[in-house]
């Protein structure tokens, strides 16, 4: 029988300590939608700063209540009086997640869209139920995906990649396992993750799994950090300049369809 969790910070971002806090667990908590705005952004940032100073660590699963694991990055937050700081903290999430070098686990159900799916795919380790689907709709609002422009390819090569970006496709779960987005098809992708963590990542040293997170994400790392930097600016400077931006984001929140500048 499972130990009863502990819960060590509840709200919209629940992170619990299982196993003696060898595995953390980090849910999304405002279903259905689980929209990742800047302050779930930033607890998520915060528990992987903790992370990296807890010892016994070996594995952060991050899961989500409700039907959808989440519908993406807050689409008000991309207007200009908020885009800076809505990239800004949420690309410090994923610097956060490399400086805590803890194997991470996602556990996809439902949608799985946008900043959702850029923070389930930079995850070490990617469940997903059968019922999931998964894609970068960012171009459909007129703007862009930095994170997946940038660690797409890596997952499933530059042509795939590409056309997710450019078409803003959505993917079943079986169609992501099928070219690398997807690790693993499972009915409970919350139990799978727990599952790996316990089978394939307690037996093995802490310490070790960090340095082993470390080496294989070394080249990586590196060039993750320039090439987001640049994306960021292209969309900062740019991008979020151009009135197709801007349409395309109030059409969104309007409820209606854009009106492109190319008719």
């Amino acid at each position: 029988m499972e130990a009863t969790p502990e819960i060590l910070r509840d709200g919209p971002v629940r992170l619990e300590a299982l196993d003696g806090g060898a595995i953390w667990r980090a849910t999304l908590a405002t279903p259905k939608a689980n929209i990742l705005d800047m302050e779930k952004c930033e607890i998520l940032s915060g528990i992987f700063k903790e992370a990296r100073s807890a010892e016994a660590l070996k594995a952060v699963i991050i899961d989500a209540d409700g039907p959808h694991f989440s519908f993406g990055a807050s689409v008000q937050e991309h207007l200009p009086d908020q885009i800076e700081a809505m990239l800004g903290g949420f690309h410090q999430l994923f610097y956060d997640i490399l400086d805590a070098r803890v194997p991470t686990l996602a556990a996809v159900r439902g949608q799985c869209l946008g900043g959702a799916m850029e923070l389930a795919i930079f995850c070490n380790r990617l469940f997903a139920a059968p019922d999931a689907f998964l894609g970068q709709p960012e171009i459909v609002l007129g703007v862009l995906a930095p994170v997946a422009s940038v660690m797409l390819p890596d997952r499933v090569g530059r042509g795939r990649a590409e056309n997710l970006l450019l078409s803003g496709m959505s993917m079943s779960a079986a169609e992501g396992l099928a070219i690398g987005l997807v690790d693993e098809l499972a009915g409970d992708p919350g139990q799978a993750a727990m599952e790996y963590a316990r089978e394939q990542l307690l037996p093995k040293s802490a310490s070790s799994l960090r340095y082993a997170v470390a080496a294989a994400r070394g080249g990586f790392e590196e060039r993750f950090r320039k090439e987001l930097a640049e994306v960021e600016r292209l969309f900062l400077e740019e991008l979020i300049k151009t009135p197709d931006a801007l349409e395309g984001l109030n059409a969104f929140l309007e409820k209606r369809s854009p009106d492109w500048e190319d008719g």
